[in-house]
């Protein structure tokens, strides 16, 4: 089974509430353990330089389509991603999927069983670096029905991770498109949220769309928008996107070099 069809499998298993399901990528060793240990940030592509690992967790139909239809046309968050990082698709927050990365992006995810946050929260504290999407309004379009579990789920599901780590999240205050400026860049967001520090280990910037926080020895940054990925394809965002993806390799290159 090819890399990619191993994914697009267990990430509709995981949709699907099928438990146990761990995908690690093609450059990620394989075993159980209950330590979380860390590995050096590099993988050596075999078609080009040694490019730095990223895990990727999402919802979002960002590698496959809607369809997990592996001939789909990829995203253009997806192409931007791939020619930067070696990408190992993940389904789950557990130690063996998280084992062997240091840098983890998480896309608007699906909710995290008990045990799995507590594994992430772990990762995290003993030197990860995590960026996570977490959207409490999705305006991302799509045909899947209301109910469907390959349907992106409409908010980010806060089981009290944030606030474990020192962040609130609020709703949308305004909804639909809002240009943003944020790490020097302007971004076309769709009904953001916002964030706020609960404690000092965390700083909110670009009017509460950016949070970074110091989790441990690990870092966490935390976006209160995912409808920015969104600047490709049918039911893109309608509006200047040209800088969108500008800030989604920012905020990875911040979180890998903190």
């Amino acid at each position: 089974m090819t890399g990619k069809w191993a994914a697009a499998l267990a990430l509709c298993l995981v949709a699907l509430g099928v438990s146990g399901v761990a995908l690690v990528g093609r450059d990620a060793p394989v075993g159980g353990s209950a330590a979380v240990t860390m590995a050096v940030d590099t993988a050596v592509d075999t078609a080009g330089p040694a490019r730095p690992r990223l895990a990727l967790l999402t919802s979002l139909p960002l590698l496959f389509g809607e369809k997990f239809a592996l001939d789909s046309p990829p995203t253009a968050a997806a192409l931007r991603l791939e020619a930067a990082y070696a990408l190992s698709p993940i389904a789950v927050t557990d130690v063996a999927s998280l084992r062997g990365h240091r840098l983890l992006l998480m896309a608007h995810p699906r909710a995290q069983p008990a045990e799995m946050l507590v594994a992430l929260d772990r990762w995290v504290r003993a030197g990860g670096r995590v960026v996570l999407l977490a959207d409490p309004r999705l305006d991302w379009h799509s045909e899947r029905p209301f109910g469907d579990p390959l349907r992106p789920p409409p908010d980010f599901a806060d089981t009290g991770l944030l606030a474990h780590w020192g962040l609130s999240l609020e709703g949308p205050v305004v909804d639909g498109p809002q240009s943003r400026h944020a790490a020097g860049l302007e971004v076309l967001t769709a009904s953001p949220g916002s964030l706020a520090a609960t404690n000092d280990s965390c700083a909110v910037s670009a009017g509460g769309l950016l949070a970074e926080c110091r989790v441990g020895r690990g870092v966490a940054m935390v976006v209160a928008d995912a409808d920015f990925l969104n600047v490709s394809g049918e039911g893109a965002l309608d509006g200047p996107t040209s800088q969108n993806l500008d800030l989604l390799m920012r905020v990875l290159s911040r979180a890998r070099n903190r």
